[in-house]
């Protein structure tokens, strides 16, 4: 049930880090990929999948602007037929900054990349769902969409809002055949993340605090994207699934 032959999957923000590592997982369970990334590594995880024989697709795309999201659904749709089930991941991260000190401008890079680019993907993937009899949507929040860290307002608000968004697209669509669920990754380790792991004082007080003691590889956030994305979690929609290795289980 968690195979993905004759299957579209579209993943955004798929260049690097968890993104990447979905693609590749979808890919290696059987489907066709199409990714969508304003980082043009992302071409190299479509050539990647290429040449392991599978299908992929790559179109520079910028999740904040709506235009750009119906263009690469199109392509998809052009392409492949149809969506089957989306993977909404692109994000940024802000450097940590005392509340006081958020300027405007970084606040709403961070809403519009981590909150409206969600916004934009759902929108037009549930309108093509509507079409297409149904389709899974799974959006990258994270355990700062249900805690908060200090020096991470932007990001947490935007991550508090994602979850909220899936909450009530899912209610109003699951008589549809639309099922939306978000993930809540911990600590990845990332190139997004890197310089946090890089920073001594950080990576010992968080390895100290944590009940597994170590950062998750990107690779161990697939067996919960795949699960939510497939047929075998048919009755599962508007939940946040925390994969952060109990960090949040205090």
């Amino acid at each position: 049930m968690q195979e993905f032959q004759d299957k579209t999957v579209l993943v955004t923000g798929g260049a690097t880090g968890i993104g990447r590592a979905a693609a590749l997982a979808f890919a290696n369970a059987g489907a066709a990929v199409m990714i969508g990334d304003v980082d043009e590594r992302a071409g190299e995880t479509a050539e990647i999948i290429k040449s392991r024989g599978g299908s992929a697709t790559y179109q520079p795309t910028d999740v904040t602007d709506r235009s750009q999201v119906d263009s690469l659904l199109a392509k998809c749709v052009n392409q492949y037929g149809r969506v089957h089930a989306a993977f909404n991941n692109a994000g940024i991260l802000p450097p940590p900054t005392p509340f006081h000190e958020v300027t405007e401008s970084n606040f709403d890079r961070t809403i519009a990349v981590d909150l409206k680019g969600v916004f934009n993907c759902m929108q037009a993937e549930i309108s093509h769902f509507l079409e297409n009899d149904g389709g899974v949507i799974l959006n990258t929040a994270s355990i700062a969409g249900v805690i908060a860290d200090p020096q991470m307002a932007p990001y947490v608000a935007a991550k508090h809002a994602v979850v909220g968004l899936t909450k009530a697209a899912a209610i109003e669509y699951a008589r549809q055949g639309i099922r939306i669920n978000a993930l809540a990754p911990g600590l990845v380790r990332t190139p997004m993340t890197e310089p946090w792991f890089q920073d001594e004082e950080f990576i010992s007080s968080f390895l100290e605090a944590s009940p597994i003691g170590r950062g998750a590889a990107p690779e161990e956030m697939c067996g919960m994207i795949l699960h939510l994305c497939s047929d075998a979690a048919s009755f599962t929609t508007g939940q946040t699934f925390i994969v952060d290795g109990a960090q949040t289980a205090h």
